[in-house]
């Protein structure tokens, strides 16, 4: 056994005696009892988790997601996918990070290597991949260096090297997020002669070391820890060279990143109610004498939900831009002035959620009092995941390129696209 199945051994064991579900037979579809199902089981998982020891990962609720086939929804019905647009699963992104964050977010890498997936031109090794995950496989990934400085140029010390008819790999990788519960791993490298290069290997196969070392403020059990590549096999058909026709703009994982903020922002409406309608006494200065029909708290209440509702709002919309980029493809090629118009609209929604937001989780407080803040409520989760999540690409960058692209025409820079 190695020590990455060892470490999810101990922890599935220490949550529950039964760690495997077989719950779902065929793949989840949204709008259905099924993914109601789902939903709710995860929810039902976090809670729990929360209230034996707030720091236990979510394997139990990333094996749901698996037999479920929840990675599938954006694969074509014929592919045993769930057939749904980039709107859809936005939507089922929001509705998952409402009720645990953290699993929502471990799944970005995959979400995102099944769309450049499902946009890169047909070949034998993109239908094998595409099969795995309709059979239930979970992606993660290994692309940060904290050291190097040519990323920007894909420039790695992360070295895949040939051996015979394959290969070898070495290198250090840092906020592998959604790795240590993935069943492969996508990580990026450089030829021995310079050139970038992914691979994709499984999670157990020797010398894939992940180390649950994230210490953070949010987002604690995202799995975002170190992975270590000590001399991994890579075998010739694991390897992904990058494409040079890709469209470079890469709004998706951005705007991915604000769904899961939008789903933390509806949790906080629920949280704030919860208080309030809990709330047995009122406060000196109040107008009325119970906190349901305290004008001023439903005041707040309303803010809150309201800025939600506007979260959520420019989350689809932008959503919808990246649909119409997706599907102006031709041979795998997206549209360069829609891909753009998808990215602006990332930014721009970026740039209003993380204040709205952050706003929200403090509000938050506003209608609990003193009582709201022990530890034992542990709703300063909110501020800390949303802080977290919002610190991924400064927003002071988005506004200001933003700002250049609106008086001199100047497009935003083009974002760093992996594989």
């Amino acid at each position: 056994m190695t020590n990455n199945q060892q470490l999810k051994t101990n922890v599935q064991t220490k949550i529950s005696p039964k760690a495997s579900f077989h719950i779902f037979t065929e793949s989840i579809k949204v709008k259905t009892p099924q993914f109601s199902q789902l939903i709710s089981l995860i929810a039902k998982d976090a809670e729990t988790r929360r209230s034996q020891d707030r720091e236990a990962p979510p394997y139990i609720a990333m094996d749901l997601i698996r037999q479920s086939r929840l990675g599938a929804l954006r694969l074509p019905v014929e592919l045993g996918g769930g057939g749904s647009s980039i709107r859809e699963l936005f939507q089922v992104i929001i509705q998952l990070a409402e009720v645990d964050s953290d699993v929502a977010h471990s799944l970005r890498a995959h979400y995102s290597f099944v769309e450049d997936l499902l946009i890169s031109p047909a070949n034998d090794q993109r239908d094998q991949w595409l099969k795995k995950i309709a059979s239930g496989e979970i992606i993660g990934n290994a692309f940060t260096e904290i050291s190097s400085k040519n990323v920007g140029n894909m420039v790695f010390e992360t070295i895949l090297s040939p051996e015979g008819d394959d290969y070898r790999l070495n290198g250090t990788k840092y906020f592998s997020t959604g790795t240590m519960y993935a069943d492969s791993v996508l990580v990026t490298a450089s030829t021995v002669d310079g050139k970038p290069v992914s691979v994709i290997v499984p999670t157990d196969r020797e010398g894939v070391i992940i180390k649950d070392d994230w210490d953070g403020i949010g987002q604690r059990l995202t799995g975002s820890g170190t992975t270590y590549l000590k001399n991994v096999l890579v075998k010739k058909e694991e390897v992904i060279l990058k494409r040079e026709d890709k469209t470079p703009f890469n709004s998706y994982l951005q705007l991915y990143l604000h769904a899961v903020i939008t789903g933390i922002m509806r949790n906080i409406v629920t949280d704030a109610a919860s208080l309030v309608r809990k709330r047995s006494r009122t406060f000196s200065f109040a107008s009325t004498n119970t906190t349901v029909a305290d004008p001023q708290l439903q005041q707040i209440i309303g803010q809150i939900s309201s800025s939600t509702f506007a979260a959520e709002s420019m989350v689809l919309t932008a959503a919808d831009s990246l649909d119409i980029a997706v599907n102006s493809a031709i041979e795998g090629v997206i549209d360069y002035n829609s891909s753009h118009t998808a990215s602006l609209h990332a930014a721009q929604a970026k740039v209003i959620i993380d204040n709205l937001a952050l706003q929200a989780a403090t509000q938050l407080f506003e209608v609990g009092g003193a009582s709201a803040t022990r530890q034992s409520a542990n709703l300063d989760r909110h501020w800390r995941n949303i802080r977290t999540i919002a610190s991924h690409n400064p927003t002071i960058y988005k506004a200001r390129a933003i700002g250049n692209y609106i008086l001199n025409d100047t497009q935003l820079p083009l974002e760093q696209v992996y594989f």
